[in-house]
């Protein structure tokens, strides 16, 4: 995996980052950390932002935003972007007004087509983020959600930020899909989860490594379809969730 890179998702980090910004970026750059994807700390002005991230020494490479947000103030979100240096953004998931039907869900598609196509022009990357309900159906449709979204996209204004753990969640299997999307996933989320859950039922995530994904198969797909960067996400944890940062950083040097 020499030519991809690694970074961390900062939504890992929310929790010490609502507490102290600065030292928390500090904290995953001594774990191994120079590259991240902003998201999950709190909101600032991106001068400000940057200005935490110079004092820490860490990059950002890509970074999560709401449509809604470039339809209101296209100019200003590609300044905030620019400012911080990701040239990647994405949303969490599909805007909350277009995911009852498979009409909305389709009107959904040419709002996400529509803000590529801007951003692509600016030399910039617009990608979208799943979850396992992408894997979903709507009634009438041998599709599942996530393969409506792609098919009603271009593949140069709507790229893949396939998240490994939700993936397998979802039923599918994470390889295959990065295969299936080759060189439309620049940036991927690389997440493992235990085969118990967590304490309220919901998925237990854990350190890359430490869960139930088959990583030499997914990191031969990664290199396969000419992923970018493999970005570290981890949703909870049993634990300190610094220890699974390191835990993390130091089983990707396996593949780096």
């Amino acid at each position: 995996m020499n030519n991809i890179g690694i970074a961390l998702q900062l939504y890992t980090l929310r929790e010490p980052g609502a507490r102290d910004v600065v030292g928390t970026l500090r904290r995953a750059r001594e774990l191994g950390f120079d590259f991240a994807q902003w998201s999950g700390l709190p909101d600032m002005p991106a001068e400000e932002a940057r200005a935490c991230l110079d004092e820490a020494g860490v990059k950002v490479i890509a970074g999560h935003d709401d449509i809604e947000a470039f339809e209101t103030d296209f100019e200003g979100r590609v300044a905030y972007w620019r400012t911080l240096g990701a040239p990647d953004v994405a949303p969490g998931g599909m805007m909350p007004d277009c995911r009852d039907s498979l009409d909305d869900w389709l009107r959904g598609a040419d709002r996400l087509n529509a803000v590529g196509e801007k951003l692509s022009a600016v030399d910039m990357r617009l990608s979208y983020h799943n979850h396992a309900w992408e894997l979903e159906y709507f009634d009438g449709d041998e599709r599942n959600k996530l393969d409506i979204l792609y098919d009603a996209t271009g593949s140069e204004t709507l790229c893949a930020e396939l998240d490994t753990a939700w993936l397998h969640i979802g039923g599918v299997d994470p390889a295959a899909y990065i295969r299936k999307y080759a060189f439309r996933c620049p940036v991927i989320h690389v997440k493992d989860v235990a085969a118990d859950p967590a304490p309220d039922g919901g998925p237990q995530f854990v350190a890359l490594g430490q869960g139930v994904l088959d990583w030499d198969g997914i990191f031969d797909a990664c290199e396969e379809a000419g992923v970018e960067w493999c970005v570290y996400e981890q949703d909870n944890t049993r634990g300190d969730i610094f220890d699974d940062v390191g835990a993390s950083y130091r089983f990707l040097e396996q593949y780096v």
